[in-house]
């Protein structure tokens, strides 16, 4: 496998695609079911080229990541060769940027000495989209780039 297997709920919810790729792989419903019972190596390997080409999709898509943890953000912008990022760092060890009001303290406190902001610029090493699938299992999330893109404008500006 090239990335990871989705997960059940995963699978559930992209039932429909899923079916429709067995079919490209002249594999019904009847097939499917004695696959699963009677070659499961077999089943698992469509399990798992599934998985991949989702991720594939996904990840050539995304353009923005997100990932928060107690006392810091990192935001990345994705581009063909490299990723953009901003990095956020509380110097108030008593601020949790998991919550409400941690996010609200950052607001309040952007452009102060109690935050470390740095810009950033990384050519990947390995191909795109691992490197992204990279990002996201160290808990990086796809977003919508509006908190990438509001902090770098007031950057550039």
């Amino acid at each position: 496998m090239k990335y990871a297997r989705l997960t059940k709920e995963q699978f559930d919810e992209l039932h429909a695609e899923f079916a429709s790729f067995l079919a490209t792989q002249t594999i019904d419903k009847k097939e499917w079911d004695e696959l699963k019972v009677n070659k499961p190596e077999v089943a698992e390997q469509e399990l798992d080229v599934f998985s991949d080409l989702i991720w594939e999709g996904v990840l050539s898509r995304a353009e923005f990541l997100e990932h928060f943890s107690k006392n810091h953000i990192f935001l990345f912008h994705c581009f063909d060769t490299y990723v953009q990022s901003i990095v956020l760092k509380s110097f108030s060890p008593e601020v949790d940027f998991l919550t409400k009001e941690g996010l609200q303290w950052l607001s309040d406190n952007m452009f102060t000495e109690n935050i470390e902001m740095k810009v950033g610029k990384k050519v990947f090493t390995e191909e795109r989209n691992i490197s992204i699938f990279e990002l996201i299992k160290q808990g990086a999330f796809l977003s919508d780039g509006q908190l990438f893109t509001q902090i770098n404008t007031i950057i550039e500006s």
